[in-house]
């Protein structure tokens, strides 16, 4: 959206600079889904009793993604090549609000005991990290047909995942400082080429980064799965949580 409204600006030669008029209409809009997020709850014909019970899931929600979206504005401006950062934004920006919360407040709406509630939870928080990090294989290893973005794009844009960590960590452990810098140029770069994109493809699988995040993907997905199975979930709703989770964490686009 800000890149649209900049290019708005630009056009109709209108005064001030255009990136950041963009930016701040980008942000209005933002605003303004969140305010009618709140008026679409309040007025779904939910009972007294069930808006009471859904506020603090709801209100952790939107409190995590938010703090998710900083940190991940945070590491990129300030570099932070860890693997706990990347871990930190998986968490907060993506599993909380994709599926976490998500089954967390319909949870809370049919007014569920605590335990289906933290079953829920924990299967929500590791198949929505299991997500995250699959989408960022797509962002580097992805076919453009498919996922719609350029090869590469998450390089460009500079997003520090748990995949670049890895291969970040593995290449200072085997003093490989070569392929490090390598890496770390290219992490940002808005000018990144194929040629390069496929360069640092090589490295991240060379340096086991790529086998690294694919099992842990498995093991968040095994885990995930026996929180659902160990759990009173009740038929359409367990089988369709499952083939979610496969589906979620198998995806190629």
């Amino acid at each position: 959206m800000h890149v649209e409204f900049a290019r708005r600006h630009a056009a109709e030669g209108w005064r001030g600079m255009p990136a950041r008029f963009g930016a701040a209409a980008a942000i209005l809009l933002g605003d303004l889904a969140l305010a009618w997020a709140d008026d679409m709850l309040h007025a779904a014909g939910l009972s007294g009793a069930a808006l009471r019970r859904v506020a603090p899931p709801w209100r952790a929600m939107r409190t995590e993604m938010l703090g998710g979206q900083y940190l991940d504005v945070h590491t990129q401006s300030t570099g932070d090549p860890s693997a706990r950062a990347a871990l930190q934004i998986d968490r907060y920006k993506t599993a909380a609000y994709t599926v976490e919360r998500p089954l967390h407040i319909g949870a809370a709406i049919a007014d569920a005991p605590p335990d289906l509630v933290a079953a829920y939870r924990r299967f929500g928080a590791d198949i929505g990290i299991a997500f995250q990090l699959r989408d960022d294989l797509l962002g580097v290893f992805g076919d453009p047909a498919v996922t719609g973005k350029p090869a590469g794009d998450d390089l460009r844009e500079g997003k520090r995942t748990l995949l670049l960590a890895i291969a970040l960590e593995r290449a200072e452990e085997r003093g490989r400082r070569a392929a490090r810098e390598t890496i770390e140029s290219a992490i940002g770069a808005p000018d990144l080429d194929v040629a390069r994109v496929e360069e640092i493809r090589d490295l991240l699988a060379d340096l086991g980064a790529v086998q690294t995040v694919e099992q842990r993907i498995a093991a968040l997905t095994g885990s995930a799965l026996d929180a659902l199975s160990a759990a009173d979930v009740a038929e359409p709703a367990a089988s369709q949580l499952a083939e979610l989770a496969i589906a979620a964490t198998r995806r190629r686009s």
